[in-house]
């Protein structure tokens, strides 16, 4: 089966969308490390990790349909970033730009009745849901438990709880 021009474009877009995530993930890890939130750097490290295997899982879906993917520049990460919380609303915002992304790539699938790619997609939906639902209710522990110091303390240990599969513990 060949993929479409317009398909493998979208795909291509996909695998920068999915390699830029990774890059400010690691960013974002790298200023919570840095300042002192450790269990949020742990959660944003292996965030990081998850992008790039949801960009490599792409890669080779392209790769065994016959088409060399186009592995293109990312932009730098945005660096102003200030506090725990503003980078946890970023992070809602870019998952939320992915799953607009993933739902366009789906759209074109339908429209073009591939199949195959419609059914591959399915996995970054439900994956998309996840990671949106994880971020968001860590976004919903500043409202809970506030802001202080110690409240930002709680949330940088919830963070850590979550850090080892992306979703909350049981």
């Amino acid at each position: 089966m060949r993929l479409s021009d317009d398909m493998i474009k979208a795909l291509n877009e996909q695998i920068v969308m999915e390699s830029e995530a990774a890059s400010f993930y690691l960013y974002m890890a790298s200023w919570c490390e840095v300042s002192g939130h450790d269990g949020a750097s742990e959660f944003f490290y292996n965030q990081s990790d998850e992008e790039r295997m949801h960009m490599l899982k792409i890669v080779h879906y392209i790769n065994r349909l016959g088409t060399i993917a186009d592995i293109s520049t990312i932009r730098e990460p945005p660096k102003n970033l200030t506090s725990l919380e503003e980078i946890v609303r970023t992070s809602l915002e870019n998952e939320q730009k992915v799953t607009k992304s993933i739902h366009e790539i789906i759209t074109l699938a339908e429209k073009e009745r591939d199949r195959r790619t419609f059914d591959f997609m399915q996995w970054f939906v439900k994956e998309q849901i996840e990671e949106e639902d994880t971020v968001d209710r860590v976004l919903q522990k500043f409202d809970v438990i506030g802001r202080d110091k110690l409240a930002i303390n709680e949330i940088d240990k919830y963070m850590k709880s979550l850090s080892g599969s992306g979703s909350e513990p049981a």
